[in-house]
């Protein structure tokens, strides 16, 4: 009994310490650092791509990955032989996204290469091509500009027929209409249209989970499986 309370505890004050280590973050850095921690029914559900996909080998990137909740969630789930990348802009939490892959090591039955860039998702260089990306950046905090280069980018990085993954908080829209200034208002209404031009053209799943700190929406996007020449713009598909 006093083993699985020690235990119990020690994992308690990981949690909380992983909940200020990324309060501090965000607070040190102008641009958002990533998503506000995830729970555990948040995370199951950012990552259900990757089950649904195995037990073939996958390649998964995973964007914003802050101070890791989804990642520990992710990494066990890996099929055998597949490849994670992890982008995270801030070096102090790249940093110890690394010394969390490190604490977990692949088994002799399970290899797979897990590789951590500190840099930001416009500035990843590959030519890799990912079956699901997991997206953890907050877009609601971005500019319209920065949205539409950002979810480009992910419809890019993804395999034809490959599924990105993100979350909207529930009830954001109203808050900040009511909250903020008539030009922050302007700006995250920009922002939804853009990501809703997105959801109407490719979304091929929404789940809400209610049991999250913020109960959030989970967005499953698919990018159709056509050639790059044919591919249409979520404008153009909408026109």
């Amino acid at each position: 009994m006093n083993g699985w309370t020690t235990s119990h505890d020690r994992v308690l004050a990981q949690r909380h310490a992983e909940g200020w280590m990324f309060l501090i973050e965000t607070a040190r850095d102008l641009r958002p650092a990533g998503a506000a921690s995830s729970g555990n029914a948040l995370a199951r559900a950012l990552t259900e791509p990757v089950r649904v996909q195995a037990p073939r080998p996958l390649a998964v990137l995973e964007v914003g990955a802050g101070s890791g909740a989804v990642t520990r969630a992710l990494i066990p789930q890996l099929p055998r032989g597949s490849r994670l990348d992890i982008v995270e802009a801030s070096p102090r939490l790249a940093t110890r996204l690394r010394r969390l892959v490190a604490a977990h090591p692949p088994s002799a039955g399970r290899p797979r290469h897990v590789t951590v860039h500190q840099k930001y998702i416009e500035d990843l260089d590959t030519d890799e091509r990912y079956d699901v990306i997991v997206s953890g950046l907050p877009l609601t905090d971005f500019t319209p500009i920065q949205v539409e280069r950002t979810m480009a980018r992910y419809m890019e990085l993804l395999h034809p027929g490959g599924t990105l993954t993100y979350f909207t908080h529930i009830g954001t829209r109203t808050a900040r209409a009511l909250t903020t200034s008539q030009a922050e208002a302007r700006r995250y209404a920009a922002v939804h249209e853009i990501t809703a031009a997105y959801q109407r053209s490719y979304a091929t799943s929404r789940r809400t989970v209610w049991t999250n700190l913020r109960p959030a929406n989970v967005w499953h996007l698919q990018r159709p499986c056509v050639s790059s020449d044919d591919r249409q713009t979520p404008d153009e598909v909408n026109r």
